[in-house]
């Protein structure tokens, strides 16, 4: 096959996107998946592949990320893809939906996309399409480099340390953090909320800060296991907030369970009359891809709530319950 690399936003017949699992795809129910690269793996091991591509010998992506990349070569590779299917899913799945299957799997996204979350309607920050071209470069340019780097890089991921390693420094110390049990989870089974608390000296000002970086979502999934995260820190003057859903929520998937996005309009009511002083105020937030809500300042950034983890939970856990019921009853 051959590819067109510009980022398109009409697309003629002749023509493959990467398979999708956007909510509202139209991907053929036989190779539906959790990621886009598995969709893609079962489409050129598919025995009707012919039948399903029709003739198309062009292929692109709307967006530039690990799993769009590895998407993209598969198709594009065809059936040798195959060889290297135990590499390349955990691989999306670290870019996708910033999880841990293995240290390799991570480092490869981080290498590709820059990070160990996807960053959706920005051009590429891939410290490998930068490396290859000497400065930044928009999607387009990105994937013309980094497609033929692909299969060097899953295999021989350590190659690529100088491109990996700061940002997986930052995981490895969020992961360490939970081992040595400085960051707990509390699961609160019934309402399928996680309670995370981190560590403070995981925002150290060698790590992450809570009031300027996204939370570091590959330690936290690869702990929490609940369909809600309430993650915490101690701050100053209180706790930082920030409630999110797994990372995987936004995309339709098959194995990963389903996860329903809440109106928390009457929870954020509560907690606003619960809270004392007000350096900020809960607020329903979609700025990021997991986000549902948090106790943000005037500007925007985390700020110190006076409410303790445990009455945040119990506010929660009560909400959650009221609405499971709910649909229980119909």
């Amino acid at each position: 096959m051959s590819i067109i690399i510009p980022v398109l936003k009409t697309f003629p017949s002749s023509l493959l996107m990467a398979p999708s699992h956007w909510q509202g795809n139209q991907t053929p129910a036989e190779l539906k998946a959790d990621t886009s690269t598995e969709i893609a793996l079962n489409l050129v091991a598919a025995p009707n592949r012919n039948e399903l591509t029709r003739g198309i010998e062009l292929v692109t992506n709307n967006h530039f990320d690990t799993d769009g990349v590895l998407s993209v070569w598969t198709v594009l590779t065809g059936e040798r893809a195959l060889e290297l299917r135990q590499q390349l899913i955990p691989a999306a799945e670290a870019g996708d939906f910033s999880e841990f299957r293995n240290e390799a799997a991570v480092r490869a996204s981080i290498v590709i996309q820059g990070s160990d979350q996807p960053i959706p309607d920005t051009d590429s920050h891939s410290p490998l399409a930068f490396q290859l071209a000497g400065e930044n470069v928009d999607d387009a340019r990105a994937y013309e480099l980094v497609l033929p780097e692909v299969e060097h890089l899953l295999t021989r991921t350590d190659e690529y340390e100088p491109l990996w390693r700061s940002a997986w420094d930052l995981i490895a110390t969020a992961i360490e953090s939970f081992e040595r049990g400085a960051s707990t989870v509390t699961e609160f089974g019934e309402a399928g909320v996680s309670l995370i608390t981190l560590a403070p000296d995981v925002f150290s000002p060698s790590g992450f800060n809570p009031t300027r970086h996204a939370a570091p979502y590959t330690a936290i999934s690869h702990y929490a296991q609940g369909r809600l995260f309430l993650i915490t820190t101690p701050l100053k003057n209180g706790w930082s907030y920030r409630i999110d859903y797994p990372y995987y929520s936004w995309a339709e998937t098959i194995v990963r369970p389903r996860i329903e996005r809440r109106d928390f309009s009457p929870l954020l009511l509560r907690l606003n009359q619960l809270e004392g002083e007000k350096e900020g105020t809960w607020k329903a937030d979609n700025s990021e891809l997991a986000s549902a809500f948090k106790f943000l300042s005037n500007d925007g950034t985390l700020a110190a709530s006076t409410l303790a983890p445990d009455d945040v939970a119990k506010a929660i856990r009560a909400e959650m319950i009221s609405a499971e019921a709910s649909v229980a009853a119909g």
